[in-house]
């Protein structure tokens, strides 16, 4: 498992995971759901997902939560996922035995994970008239 760890300006850490051994149609749900949601709240879904997947996507996370930390100084309690998503990879290509001298063949793609992480910055409320 190779992770990558590398900052953006603006405040934003990302954290690459390649070659995932899943398909990009099994991980983008799962990384639909966590995206805009705090780094604790994500963790704690992705820890009680069924899914065998979510233990490297949390694995990710947990990786970028960790370069925040030593390498910029953010604040945990901030961080957001700002981003996530996923690519295709290679494509293993295996064969089965089959009746009367056939093969069928089975794939079993891997995919790259990406995750930027951001500090949730609160927006200060204007109060007065609209006018």
């Amino acid at each position: 498992m190779n992770i990558k760890n590398k900052s953006i300006d603006n405040k934003e850490v990302k954290s690459i995971n390649k070659n995932v051994r899943s398909s990009t149609k099994k991980l983008k749900p799962i990384l639909k759901s966590i995206v805009g949601k705090k780094v604790g709240h994500a963790i704690r879904n992705l820890s009680f997902s069924d899914k065998r997947i979510s233990n490297d996507v949390k694995k990710t996370i947990s990786s970028a939560v960790a370069n925040a930390e030593n390498n910029y100084q953010y604040d945990i309690d901030k961080l957001i996922i700002k981003e996530a998503y996923c690519g295709k990879q290679i494509v293993m290509k295996r064969f089965r035995a089959r009746a009367k001298g056939r093969a069928s063949a089975i794939i079993k793609p891997y995919s790259n994970l990406t995750i930027i992480l951001t500090e949730e910055i609160k927006q200060k409320e204007a109060h007065g008239s609209k006018s």
